[in-house]
């Protein structure tokens, strides 16, 4: 069974001719006089038998062409072996271009299913809330609400099918759903089969569109599972600390479960996986609702019915990694649907996705509150041509504070490849800023 993974806070017509008649000749010629009648009949005439060049003009004579409507110039005249050349070559081109062209058609079929060439903008996702303002509170009505649209995943684990169980919920009409990434991570590298279960126990095969390590996601894909009803999507930047919260998912294999909380903050800085180049970075909320191993995945909704994040992580007593008896502690975190639309979106239109960076490694292991120390400067990257060097320390970007490593990692990983943000940092006893157009990576 695979768990939410542990914090560890470091897209002719054609024009119908018809032949022209000939006109109709005259015998003989207005005006002439009659033949005498003296004379003898005279003998039919002896037609010559056809010359060799029947048809044609005598031999030293040439016809009088049919004159254009536009005369094309006279071309000089092209060698015989030139043709046979220009055949082949053409035959082996077109070859070649039909070659390649179904090769790409094949890698295109078969690398990325369920891509869509507009991104969310080319699939029906809903965005209004269900619940009214009246209706809003109710965990039972958010429930009913959202139940339709959650389903458990089931996907191969280590070879064996069925040995990861998690959570995803339904993003659009066209059959995609969004899931964690270590819900499916040993199935997207063993080629296993990933199944999606609705809630009334139906079983859809599915295909893995695209997925992110860095921010733990994944969009599956069903051709089946068009029936299904989306989830609508909200907006983490309008919860509020203590704001009523519901999770929903497959906790230990439990389908259909509901939990509910509250937000017990926002914005939380958490790190998770089991070493560093595992690791997923996590602006995440925190919430209390109960998550457990199952869970990953899931929705975490507002009381308006909206989802506001996907389930990814708990914190346990035990510390380290998750064993199969870690279970809820009313510390859980939600990767915010902000990240998720943007990831789904790169991800729905080129089966990929791409996270910001500046070229420095930082310390992660240090949590003093004093900033974040870079400890290498990457050359030719854009942190070396800021000026940053190893030994600075970061101690805020755009203005907001930045503690450890672990902060910076995820005050960069919010914003996007190719903005340009302010760093301020310290170096020996004087406090510079400059600034840095951030660069993109795939992962």
């Amino acid at each position: 069974m695979n768990e939410p993974e542990q914090p560890s806070y470091s897209d002719d017509a054609r024009e119908t001719t018809q032949p022209i008649a000939a006109p109709p000749g005259a015998v003989g010629q207005p005006g002439q006089s009659a033949a005498p009648s003296w004379l003898p009949p005279s003998p039919p005439p002896v037609i010559p038998p056809p010359a060799p060049w029947a048809g044609f003009p005598p031999p030293g004579m040439q016809p009088m062409p049919n004159e254009p409507a536009h005369r094309a110039p006279d071309r000089p005249r092209v060698s015989g072996w030139v043709w046979p050349l220009v055949a082949c070559v053409a035959l082996v081109v077109g070859a070649i271009g039909g070659v390649a062209g179904s090769v790409a058609y094949d890698e295109l079929r078969s690398d990325s299913p369920g891509t869509v060439p507009g991104g969310l903008a080319g699939v029906d996702t809903i965005s209004l809330p269900p619940l009214s303002d009246a209706a809003a509170g109710s965990v039972a009505k958010v429930a009913q609400e959202l139940l339709p649209s959650t389903v458990q995943i089931s996907a191969a684990l280590d070879g064996q099918d069925g040995g990861a169980t998690g959570s995803g919920f339904v993003l659009d009409r066209q059959g995609h759903i969004v899931t964690n990434n270590h819900v499916v991570e040993s199935a997207a590298e063993d080629d296993g089969l990933i199944e999606i279960v609705d809630q009334d126990g139906n079983r859809y095969e599915a295909t893995i569109v695209g997925r992110s390590p860095v921010y733990d996601l994944a969009v599956l894909y069903s051709e089946d599972a068009t029936g299904l009803k989306p989830a609508s999507l909200g907006s983490s930047q309008r919860l509020r600390v203590g704001e009523g919260v519901v999770a929903i998912g497959s906790p230990l294999g439990l389908s259909s479960t509901v939990t509910a909380g509250i937000v017990s903050s926002l914005n939380r800085p958490v790190t998770t996986g089991e070493s560093s180049d595992q690791s997923s970075y996590i602006n995440a909320v925190q919430t209390d609702a109960a998550i457990n191993p199952g869970n990953s995945g899931g929705p975490l909704v507002d009381l308006r019915g909206q989802v506001v994040g996907v389930n990814s992580a708990i914190a346990t007593t035990g510390g380290g990694t998750f064993s199969g008896e870690a279970g809820n502690i009313g510390v859980g975190f939600a990767i915010p649907v902000e990240q998720v639309i943007v990831t789904a979106d790169q991800i729905l239109k080129t089966g990929k996705s791409s996270y910001p960076v500046i070229g420095a490694q930082v310390q992660t292991g240090v949590r003093d509150g004093t900033g974040a120390e870079i400890s290498e400067v990457i050359e030719d990257s854009p942190a070396q041509a800021a000026g940053l060097e190893k030994g600075d320390v970061i101690v805020a970007v755009e203005g907001e504070r930045i503690t450890d490593g672990i902060a910076l990692i995820v005050s960069i990983r919010t914003r996007q490849p190719g903005q340009t943000i302010e760093f301020t940092y310290v170096r020996g006893n004087d406090e510079r800023t400059t600034e840095i157009t951030l660069e993109g990576e795939t992962g």
